[in-house]
């Protein structure tokens, strides 16, 4: 059976990983996809607690299933897919003026 603290766990790695390689790697696109993690991690955090966590139903005269943190996934899914198209088109703009992913030879915004 798995439970709460098992997915807690998972996410809590995910979450490190992409931690870990937001700061450690220096290629632009590397630390966009290390963010990513992060933000999934969250999100399966989010849906756990969801899972696992009941509400009391005055319909049912019991216990029903909280779907609040479920919901908050799509829109961070949807928060997400915009924060994608938009970082990408930076990151390609970006490349096209500098030649290069490397942040360590970015070293200013401006020409």
């Amino acid at each position: 059976m798995i439970t709460l603290n098992d997915y807690l766990l998972v996410s809590g790695i995910l979450f490190a990983i992409g931690f870990t390689g937001v700061l450690v790697r220096r290629n632009i696109i590397v630390i966009y996809m290390c963010l990513e993690l992060m933000l999934n991690a969250a999100n399966l955090s989010l849906v756990a607690f969801s899972r696992f966590g009941t509400i009391p139903s005055a319909a049912s005269g019991g216990m029903s299933p909280n779907y609040n943190g479920q919901v908050l996934v799509f829109f961070i899914i949807t928060v997400a897919a915009a924060e994608v198209a938009v970082g990408l088109a930076i990151i390609v703009a970006l490349y096209r003026a500098r030649q290069t992913l490397q942040v360590n030879e970015i070293n200013k915004m401006q020409y």
